[in-house]
């Protein structure tokens, strides 16, 4: 993705093996992805002084679900904004509409998954989503 390479974004991905497969809307299950990940190339993109990792990481959560990781080294957020991130409408972004983590979240449960972010310890967020095993 071009992208990362405008962004000097350093992606390392740590993808399990042999995860079993989840029943979804494959266009759906994308589109939450890449929204993760534009908006942690958005978080670092003013991030001159020190280096942007983004980590996507798949993994089991559990013996029914599988869980996929979006971790930056951007902004972050304020821990008073984390209830409402994923609120229609709100936004943390000058130019953001507040609809991307609204729909995400809306499209993740509707395949009976949770979509959550945490602060990280250092520099950024982490957004995460799991979802149940095939049938």
């Amino acid at each position: 993705m071009g992208e990362f390479q405008r962004g000097r974004v350093m992606l390392r991905t740590e993808f399990a093996d042999n995860l079993p497969p989840v029943t979804g809307d494959r266009v759906q299950l994308q589109q939450v992805i890449l929204n993760l990940l534009l908006n942690a190339l958005d978080a670092m993109s003013d991030m001159d002084d020190r280096p942007r990792p983004l980590v996507v990481r798949t993994a089991q959560d559990g013996a029914h679900r599988v869980c996929v990781t979006v971790r930056d080294a951007g902004r972050g957020f304020q821990p008073q904004d984390a209830d409402r991130l994923f609120d229609a409408f709100y936004t943390t972004k000058s130019d953001g509409m507040g609809i991307g983590l609204s729909v995400s979240r809306s499209i993740i449960e509707s395949h009976g998954g949770r979509l959550w972010a945490a602060q990280n310890d250092g520099p950024g967020a982490t957004f995460s989503f799991s979802i149940p095993l095939g049938t």
